[in-house]
């Protein structure tokens, strides 16, 4: 993972170093009355690459620390007793001096810090770069989104009154129970990068049964799973243009919005009722792809006009199908309102309701499906950052749970966008719906009070 690391941030320098070679000699080529233009194409590109490259530099790095923190911890394997396992920072400062102490609890949650910041310095990095290309729109909406991120950190650092659940000091931790973690976190991984989820569909029923874990410790690595899964597969799907960041960016604004207002609601409301009337929409909005699944795309979708003002419309390289794909991008303000309710999902329930992203982008915005899951991917990471504050705070963090999990997503997403680049779309639906379906159950099961989470 460190020679990995290594060689990703090589071919970055390699990369900058190319570019800054090409820029010379072509400005050689140029007279002085003739400056160089770069074409709105280009710019998109070159930002493309950027967001790219700053998503695996953030992985690699934090999957690094881990690795670190790990491998100090071999060392003391007196530390997987229960009472050592709940001795981990909760706070910055904790952290801090753990790190003077060279405690690997506190290096590992230092990784899984690095992890947490990699889609806020995204979103940083993206006003950059839509700066750059003059779209001043865009700049703006990143700006926000950027806003209501650091406001949800700050409502982080002051929600420190949670304690620990009395039946953690019955778990038994071992190194097999983390490497099983960090096996069955690979499919999580594979499954959440394939159809736009964060992977704690798998994570927390696996954790909760499986290992005897309190709920707010599977949750919290849930978390993890989820901006893992995002940055992981992002960082490939950005690249090679099947993620529509335009309209990531832009529905991020009510994602975010809706993951800060579920966390204030969650303290006035009945999450199991809610859990419930999800779950039966969800099931309720599966109808439509039923009669959808032989579509590998959209047909007959034009433009509305807030697609035609934000520049939506897109194309992305299929390799299936050996062509590049256009496409176009309708009933906007209705796919706003339904990534409202997928972030107040997230908010409540804890989960990464990338469920209902992809349907608010397939059945509502029409995108193809593989544009649909990919940008799904784009933006989970962000949402779940909006509450990641809130439960690293409340000590819900759980490093020698949240490490396995966050490396083996990690490896697992990297499969999975290799994987998708060579499926159909009717087969990426074939896959979406059962896992659609077994959520929605969920959620109903939970809500009577005989799910598995």
């Amino acid at each position: 993972m460190f020679s990995y690391a290594l060689v990703s941030y090589s071919s970055v320098f390699d990369w900058s170093q190319e570019v800054l070679s090409v820029k010379k000699s072509s400005s050689l080529l140029l007279s002085p009355r003739e400056p160089q233009q770069i074409t709105p194409k280009d710019a998109q590109e070159q930002t493309a690459k950027m967001i790219g490259w700053i998503l695996q530099g953030g992985v690699m790095l934090s999957a690094a620390v881990i690795i670190l923190g790990l491998l100090m911890l071999l060392l003391q394997l007196h530390l997987f007793s229960s009472q050592n396992t709940l001795a981990f920072p909760q706070t910055l400062s904790q952290v801090v001096e753990g790190l003077r102490a060279l405690q690997p609890q506190a290096v590992i949650t230092l990784g899984l810090l690095l992890l947490i910041a990699t889609p806020i310095i995204r979103v940083a990095a993206s006003v950059v770069s839509f700066a750059l290309e003059h779209d001043r729109k865009y700049v703006i909406i990143t700006l926000a989104v950027l806003v209501i991120l650091l406001f949800s950190l700050l409502l982080g650092s002051e929600n420190t009154t949670s304690g620990h659940p009395d039946n953690i000091q019955n778990v038994h931790f071992s190194l097999n129970i983390m490497l099983l973690i960090f096996i069955s976190s690979i499919v999580a991984g594979i499954l959440g990068s394939l159809v736009g989820l964060g992977g704690g569909v798998l994570i927390v029923p696996l954790l909760t049964l499986a290992f005897g874990l309190p709920i707010s410790f599977a949750i919290g690595a849930s978390i993890i799973s989820v901006i893992a899964t995002s940055s992981g597969a992002a960082a490939a799907y950005v690249r090679d243009h099947l993620s529509n960041m335009r309209i990531g960016m832009f529905l991020e604004l009510a994602t975010t919005t809706g993951a800060i207002s579920g966390a204030f609601l969650a303290g006035f409301l009945a999450p199991n009722i809610l859990s419930i009337v999800f779950g039966v929409i969800l099931l309720i909005s599966a109808a439509p792809l039923v009669f959808k699944l032989a579509e590998e795309l959209p047909q007959g979708v034009k433009n509305d006009r807030w697609a035609d003002w934000l520049h939506l419309a897109s194309s992305y390289p299929d390799h299936h199908l050996r062509q590049d794909v256009s496409y176009q991008v309708t009933h906007t303000p209705l796919g706003m309102a339904m990534m409202y309710v997928a972030g107040v999902i997230s908010g409540l329930l804890g989960i990464g309701s990338g469920t209902f992203k992809v349907l608010a982008l397939d059945t509502l915005m029409r995108l193809p499906l593989k544009v649909s899951t990919t940008t799904s991917n784009f933006m989970i990471g962000v949402t779940a950052a909006a509450s990641a504050g809130i439960y690293f705070s409340r000590g819900d963090l759980l490093p020698l749970v949240a490490a396995p999990v966050a490396l083996g997503i990690l490896i697992g997403a990297l499969i999975g966008t290799r994987l998708l680049q060579h499926m159909s779309n009717k087969l990426l639906r074939l896959i979406f719906l059962p896992v659609m379906g077994a959520t929605a159950l969920e959620m109903i099961l939970h809500g009577i009070g005989f799910g598995l989470f």
